[in-house]
């Protein structure tokens, strides 16, 4: 049964028959909001990018993005980039795979960010979600929708982050302004 995550919720990442999770996938999905032109309602091309920054005792670790599509360890991996969107199928249009074995002892955090590398505002973007799936068994644990618009371009979503022997998933849903996850940074800050 999927959650549907409000900002600054958190769930832990311990599945309810006691076991630890041990693989999961963060999802990305959206379309393009259509517009009214000269001819009628048009749609423009938006180039939404997922990255996952890894950080150890609050310093940046690692990254993984669509430039650098695998962390040092291994044990996170970007799918690759979609750079205009899934046209509101409802599938993950950018995905982070994220082996929970692997992380390195070291690495306490790892945050989630989504921004518009080709700069449109979220104004411009419909049925955008970000979702964290059970990579074992497909199953959906939760869901974040990047509701109402606004005029950011990007958003630091959620992060994982360790608990006691396990993980922990926490909604943050911070908009901010930037096309890079380094444009980030600064806004990630206060959730560590």
């Amino acid at each position: 049964m999927s959650v549907n995550l409000s900002k600054g919720q958190g769930i832990s990442l311990q599945k309810s028959d006691g076991a630890t999770l041990t693989a999961v996938r963060m999802g990305l999905g959206w379309r393009s909001a259509p517009r009214r032109g000269l001819f009628g309602r048009r749609t423009q091309e938006i180039d939404l990018d997922a990255s996952a920054l890894l950080f150890a005792d609050g310093t940046p670790a690692d990254v993984v993005y669509f430039q650098r599509l695998t962390s040092d360890d291994g044990a996170v991996r970007h799918t690759g980039d979609n750079r205009i969107g899934g046209a509101g199928q409802g599938g993950d249009d950018e995905a982070i795979l994220v082996d929970l074995e692997r992380v390195p002892v070291h690495v306490d955090q790892i945050v989630f960010t989504v921004n518009s590398f080709t700069g449109q505002t979220f104004a411009e973007v419909q049925d955008a979600f970000c979702r964290l799936v059970d990579e074992t068994t497909g199953q959906e644990l939760a869901r974040y929708t990047l509701a109402g618009g606004g005029d950011h371009t990007a958003q630091v979503m959620c992060k994982v982050h360790r608990s006691g022997d396990g993980w922990q998933l926490t909604a943050i849903g911070e908009p901010t302004v930037g096309r890079t996850f380094e444009d980030l940074v600064p806004a990630i800050r206060p959730y560590l």
